[in-house]
């Protein structure tokens, strides 16, 4: 089974999550992958490292660690050819060779040009090419005033390459490009991506694995997916949460397992039913992974009727990063009861004001169990830097 944790580029901020922390909690020897998020398209659909949008050259590969913050305990120079997370992954990669290292495109926020990268041959042969180009080759830009970067600086580093667009067809955020034709330019991007990845490999004699991202609703399913594309993916991570949130103020389960039957939402998203989407598609369970929740979703004002559970609430909880959202690590150690629905696998905490739905360990180890029964291929956690400084929600994804 494929054990996939996501790491966020901006953690090294605010967060005070490094690379270093993915060694330290554990978390790394329990990993067979590590997803950096995310790479930035400009709008031509093309790789790029900028500045702007979501782009961060400076985290990527030019930020000085001190020994403090590194995987090894040493301090980076300042002239050194690679710093930032890229110089920290190889790190990791050193200590956990087996360890892969993937680079995720889109997610809600920088999903707004794939569909130009998708949309002809050339703009889907330009995407694949500088993929290639900046995370394999490594061939990284050279800033003014900074010394990093120059060809093959990131070599070596990246064995994977990961899409998470949200949603191709459909609407993700509010200013992505959509168009009708981007179900089937999806799987035309990625067999360009393939073939390319393929020359690659041919060339240095290191492979290259490929995932998506996928979603749970079956009409974004329908909007957005063809069966074709498992003809290129090496798996799949089926969305497994944010199935309720801030977008809605009736109380309900984030990321519950399966639906029970008076869920009063018209979507009764669950687990179970996006797997399902692709299994009757005729995709291999084997090549789907189950994707799992840091995080949890809050309401504040909520009636105390059924501890909480499908009512209407006044407004969002306010949470550390964001309204409506907040860490594991926070959520674990939050006064208030804990409701737990064995049957449907779901979990909430409620203390007679707020609502939070969210995954711990024994919810988990729920899932990894499910996985198992079905002959999934595994399960994947966004984001790494929302568990506890013990790796217990990656711990527990071994059942």
């Amino acid at each position: 089974m494929r054990f996939v944790g996501y790491f966020p580029q901006w953690g090294i901020y605010d967060r005070h999550y490094f690379v270093r922390d993915v060694h330290a909690s554990g978390q790394a020897a329990r990993l067979t992958h590590l997803t950096y998020a995310f790479g930035e398209l400009d709008e031509s659909g093309r790789c790029v490292m900028t500045e702007e949008a979501t782009g961060d050259a400076w985290a990527d590969y030019q930020r000085r660690f001190s020994a403090s913050e590194s995987v090894d305990g040493r301090a980076d120079k300042y002239e050194q050819p690679l710093a930032g997370n890229f110089n920290q992954l190889r790190k990791l990669k050193a200590r956990h060779p087996r360890l892969k290292i993937g680079i995720s495109f889109g997610g809600w926020n920088a999903s707004r040009y794939f569909s130009n990268a998708a949309l002809t041959a050339e703009s889907r042969a330009a995407f694949a090419s500088s993929a290639v180009s900046l995370y394999f080759d490594g061939d990284l830009p050279v800033a003014e005033g900074e010394p990093q970067g120059g060809p093959g600086a990131a070599a070596g580093i990246f064995d994977a390459i990961d899409f998470d667009w949200e949603w191709p067809g459909s609407g993700g955020n509010e200013h992505n490009v959509v168009r009708d034709a981007d179900r089937h330019n999806f799987t035309l991007l990625l067999a360009e991506t393939r073939r390319q990845l393929d020359a690659f490999t041919r060339r240095t004699g290191r492979p290259v694995q490929m995932s998506a991202y996928l979603p749970a609703d079956r009409e974004r399913v329908a909007a957005g997916i063809e069966p074709e594309v498992f003809r290129y993916l090496d798996f799949g991570i089926v969305q497994g949460y944010d199935f309720h949130g801030d977008w809605d103020l009736t109380t309900n389960h984030a990321s519950q397992l399966y639906t029970p039957p008076d869920d009063p939402s018209p979507c009764r998203l669950s687990v179970d039913a996006g797997v399902l989407n692709y299994l009757e598609m005729g995709v291999p369970p084997a090549k789907l992974l189950v994707g799992l929740p840091g995080s949890g979703r809050g309401w504040r004002g909520v009636p105390v009727k059924r501890n909480g559970l499908y009512q209407q609430a006044r407004g969002i909880a306010a949470g550390s990063w964001g309204p409506g959202s907040e860490d594991y690590r926070t959520l674990v150690r939050r006064p208030g009861e804990r409701f737990r629905d064995r049957e449907y696998g779901a979990l909430w905490l409620y203390d007679g004001d707020e609502f939070w739905s969210y995954d711990d360990p024994e919810l988990v180890r729920q899932k990894a169990a499910y996985a198992k029964d079905l002959g999934l291929g595994g399960l994947s956690l966004w984001s790494l830097d929302n568990d506890d400084s013990h790796g217990s929600l990656v711990r527990a994804m071994h059942g």
